[in-house]
């Protein structure tokens, strides 16, 4: 591994400006592709957290006060500087976080989405009423900001992901503080550069960098009211508990295991490039990929064969190369789980149809790349079956029928996304009715939610009731408030 003999180290942004870290304790962030140190980040102590909080408490009152109108201004130009800066951030992602160029410019599209959506919150955000509940007696509903609210992201979306959260957060008239994954953390460094540009008061947004001290600091602060969450299902489960106990509310999203289910009567060609896409797309790590397909009938043959040749043949390399078509796991440890993952269904009876491991890559570096991997006749009640890869490894299951194939979805403690291909629209209707997962796709690989609607999850792919972006965003970072009005006649004067 080379490591650079000079590196940035990264800052926390609360109060309005950029607050170099105190601590001691620093990690590396490596660029996946070549091993090589492209920055440090704090390990933020919990008087960091404080501090940020508190400069969001304090900026909360002024702020909720601010009419919608005003506070979506900012939102409007921090969509002009995301769409002027859309090359340089989606390079910064693709060095931190290993996805091809082209897959980070789409994930910066999908944040410019939200920020727009945002923008309609003086629409979004309003209530309802209705005159003579009783005779003389009015009611109103109206919404208001909960105060600080907070999010913890992922490192698979550095530049996605956050803006589920923020732009809605604080257009809802809330103060906002983000703790993105420590291995991703120049993106939004660079996003925050941004929002200093936008006008927003300070104290309104914060980001404070670090790890698992950081979150529980965050969780347990008092004036903290709500909590987002996307990562793992075990840390999703255990955020979402902990947020409880401290009379928060929360949203997590946790894990998947997404399955594709392929009839015999799919146009076959397509459905294999789109599964193939959506399977090993961002090197499969996206909570939406693709991990099991399950070939219905005389599709068997057929689309295993297929897909062999579409993972055989993509190129594999540094995001930032041109004709790359996908990129690195994001550590090394995550190379070893999968290749391990891959050996241990092997030894589950699998066939290793196409295997990734020990993948040479013709690029300079030591990089953590895995190649495409197709496991055929996975057994059906296998380890590797029931877990979460998040690597670029597709797993093969024959089923007789659309009846068997249903079972093996619910068998799943999953609910994130489920996919049918299929020429019948009777089959689609059934499968969107009856899939047990909360994002179902028909003909498509990637089930991904404009950002006007929610982005939804079921089972231990999801803990909490409102989803992120959208309608549901609004509703997770506001509290209803009913007003009944009587006002006495004032008979001794006239109008």
């Amino acid at each position: 591994m080379t490591v650079a003999t000079a590196v940035p180290k990264l800052a926390n942004y609360f109060n309005g400006g950029w607050q170099e870290s105190q601590t001691a304790d620093w990690l590396d962030v490596l660029n996946p592709a070549t091993g090589d140190v492209i920055a440090r980040t704090p390990s933020s102590e919990p008087a960091e957290v404080d501090a940020a909080i508190a400069a969001a408490a304090a900026a909360f009152p002024d702020w909720r006060r601010t009419p919608a109108e005003d506070r979506i201004q900012p939102l409007f130009k921090l969509k002009q500087l995301l769409e002027e800066q859309l090359e340089n951030i989606s390079r910064i992602i693709t060095q931190e976080n290993g996805k091809t160029l082209a897959e980070a410019k789409a994930e910066m599209r999908r944040a410019i989405e939200n920020v727009e959506v945002a923008c309609g919150i003086p629409m979004m955000m309003q209530g309802y009423n209705l005159e003579d509940v009783a005779r003389g007696i009015d009611e109103t509903m109206i919404r208001q900001p909960l105060g600080v609210v907070a999010a913890v992201t992922p490192f698979n979306f550095p530049g996605m992901i956050p803006f589920w959260f923020l732009p809605y957060a604080i257009a809802c008239g809330n103060t906002f503080i983000l703790k993105p994954s420590e291995r991703v953390p120049l993106t939004m460094n660079f996003a925050f550069d941004l929002l200093a540009q936008t006008g927003l008061p300070k104290g309104v947004v914060n980001l404070v960098h670090g790890g698992k001290a950081a979150v529980e600091a965050t969780i347990d602060h008092p004036a903290v009211r709500a909590i987002s969450f996307v990562g793992s299902t075990p840390v999703a489960r255990s955020v979402y508990s902990r947020a409880g106990a401290n009379g928060k509310r929360a949203q997590c999203q946790g894990g998947a295991k997404n399955h594709v289910v392929v009839l015999p009567d799919a146009e076959m060609e397509s459905a294999t490039q789109i599964i193939s896409d959506s399977a090993f797309g961002c090197a499969g790590q996206r909570c939406l990929a693709v991990s099991v397909a399950v070939t219905v009938g005389k599709a068997q043959q057929e689309f295993r064969d297929a897909v062999a040749e579409v993972a055989s043949s993509l190129r594999v390399g540094d995001g930032l190369e041109p004709g790359v078509q996908m990129g690195p796991v994001i550590t090394s440890q995550s190379r070893k789980r999968v290749e391990s993952l891959i050996g241990t269904a092997e030894k589950q009876g699998a066939k290793i149809l196409v295997d990734g491991r020990n993948a040479k890559v013709s690029f300079r570096g030591d990089g953590y790349f895995v190649k495409p991997t197709i496991v055929d006749g996975l057994p059906a009640g296998s380890e590797v079956a029931d877990t979460e890869i998040f690597g670029p490894v597709l797993s093969l299951i024959h089923a007789k029928d659309l009846d068997e194939a249903l079972q093996f979805l619910g068998r799943s403690a999953y609910g994130n996304q489920a996919s049918l291909f299929t020429s019948s629209g009777a089959a689609a209707r059934r499968f969107r009715y009856e899939a047990p997962a909360g994002n179902v796709g028909i003909n498509i690989g990637v089930a991904a939610p404009m950002a006007y609607f929610p982005f939804s999850g079921w089972k231990d792919s999801f803990f909490g009731v409102m989803h992120a972006q959208g309608r549901d965003a609004v509703e997770f970072y506001t509290e209803k408030k009913v007003v009944v009005e009587r006002w006495a006649k004032e008979h001794s004067r006239k109008f």
